[in-house]
């Protein structure tokens, strides 16, 4: 197998996902343009530079529909030779995207590929796309069908987790992506938002609350107890599934649950004929990805086995992983990864997460990956790896080292 390698990596900040943020005046489309034009003059791209653009988004309607991939492509500065591809693993597309890119390097299928993708979600409300498995009473029914948020709750009671542990970890992710910011640990793949007169719109991430303590999360209400407890009554559904819990404990909330925000993040990866031909020094070495399904109730559990089958699978164990980047679309994710597998919380999600950042669904893979690099180089550690968990049960990791 040819190794495939990450030349570089790149992302929009995070505009909060509603009609007054600052993103809100902008595309999916023209986010993406903007990524992709970073790399192209990073990286000096000329021509058929790449063999395609593998583009992650995951409500795949209205103007981020009708293939958004290619659609980015023709409105970047990229040569109109090099086509698009858009792909959903839902909250994992954007990390699905490179592992797809990454595998074709390695298997031969071309010498470079761009991956990432994107989510407007102050302009294509999250759902608005409709699901099969959400409406189709004969599937939900199936398969114990409760929403993303009552299947963290799930988790919660489960494995035991409280609401001030939950919000702990929220609290944390805030000081950690604040210290971030302020220590300029973003400014190397962070690229400006800007408007057709090169003004810039948005040049940080603006859905970050620094000033969030426990006194304050404290004072929210469960986002999901109504819609659990009485009307349209999901608790009811995940005790069918989970006859041994007595009842579900509601501790998510709007704290210590992922933001809603718009994004976009791009990743380049070649083998070493590209980088020589183009002068570029490789930052890392995709060194395995996997994915894997899980159950769908309580569906965001997938970080954990897929972590379990990545390792076994390339013959290594957690303690070879130097850092984590594990995706805080709720607070009980990431704990349950982290009992899971006894890992230090110092080695995970070290400059926050979405928690305090937000998560832009489609591109969050890529992002989390890139910010994995950085950091990797900035503490001179070696070996680090990306998950995220994924509607209607599924999971998917990368592993990186430096070279």
């Amino acid at each position: 197998m040819t190794d495939a390698y990450i030349y570089d990596a790149v992302r929009t900040p995070r505009g909060k996902g509603r009609k007054d943020g600052s993103l809100h005046e902008v595309t999916a489309a023209r986010l993406s343009a903007g990524v992709l034009n970073a790399l192209k003059a990073r990286a000096g791209l000329d021509g058929h530079a790449v063999e395609d653009v593998i583009w992650g988004n995951v409500t795949q309607v209205g103007e981020q529909g009708g293939c958004l991939a290619r659609t980015a492509v023709l409105a970047s500065d990229l040569d109109e030779s090099i086509p698009g591809v858009s792909i959903n693993r839902f909250c994992a597309s954007g990390l699905e995207a490179v592992n797809m890119a990454a595998n074709q390097v390695r298997g031969g299928a071309g010498d470079a590929y761009i991956a990432g993708g994107v989510e407007a979600m102050s302009r294509v409300p999250m759902g608005s796309d409709g699901a099969a498995i959400a409406v189709d009473p004969s599937i939900a029914m199936k398969t114990y069908f409760v929403p993303q948020g009552i299947s963290a709750d799930i988790i919660a009671t489960e494995y035991g987790f409280t609401r001030d542990q939950a919000d702990a970890l929220a609290v944390e992710s805030q000081k950690r992506a604040k210290a971030a910011w302020d220590d300029g640990r973003f400014a190397k793949s962070v690229v400006s938002v800007r408007d057709v007169n090169g003004i810039t719109i948005l040049d940080h991430d603006e859905y970050m609350r620094p000033g969030t303590d426990m006194q304050a999360l404290g004072a929210l209400s469960p986002s999901f107890q109504q819609m659990g407890e009485v009307m349209p009554g999901f608790d009811k559904i995940a005790l069918m599934k989970y006859p041994h819990l007595e009842k579900i404990e509601h501790i998510h909330h709007a704290g210590n649950s992922s933001g809603i925000v718009d994004g976009a993040a791009a990743v380049l990866i070649g083998n070493k004929a590209f980088g020589e031909k183009y002068g570029l020094k490789p930052r890392a070495r995709v060194r395995a990805t996997a994915k894997i399904g899980t159950d769908p109730t309580i569906m965001l559990t997938g970080p954990v086995p897929v972590t379990q089958k990545i390792l076994a699978d390339h013959g290594m164990t957690i303690g070879d992983i130097d850092l984590f980047e594990v995706n805080e679309a709720f607070a009980a994710v990431v704990m349950r990864f982290m009992q899971a597998f006894d890992v230090d919380p110092a080695k995970v999600n070290v400059n926050g997460g979405a928690i305090a950042m937000g998560h832009p669904l489609g591109a969050t893979g890529a992002m989390i990956l890139g910010t994995l690099l950085d950091e990797l180089e900035r503490s001179d550690k070696e070996t680090g790896l990306a998950t995220l968990c994924i509607g209607s049960g599924m999971g998917a990791a990368t592993i990186i080292e430096r070279v």
